[in-house]
């Protein structure tokens, strides 16, 4: 099983079945970054970051690291 999935967007089956076949074959940070460009990192704090990468359409992944 890859990371989870929280959809707070109300994405559509297919672009959600998309991302999941996406989300499947990651279960690390470096194979997010193997997969597409990271586009921002926001620091909240000294141990939690988030990772932003570009998806589809002008949307965004964001991956919440500890």
């Amino acid at each position: 099983m890859g990371l989870p999935l929280d959809d707070r967007v109300g994405l559509d089956p297919t672009q959600r079945r998309s991302l999941q076949d996406v989300l499947a074959s990651q279960h690390i940070l470096q194979d997010v970054v193997r997969w597409r460009m990271v586009s921002d990192v926001v620091v909240q704090d000294e141990y939690t970051h988030d990772v932003v990468v570009p998806w589809n359409d002008g949307m965004v992944l964001v991956y919440d690291t500890t």
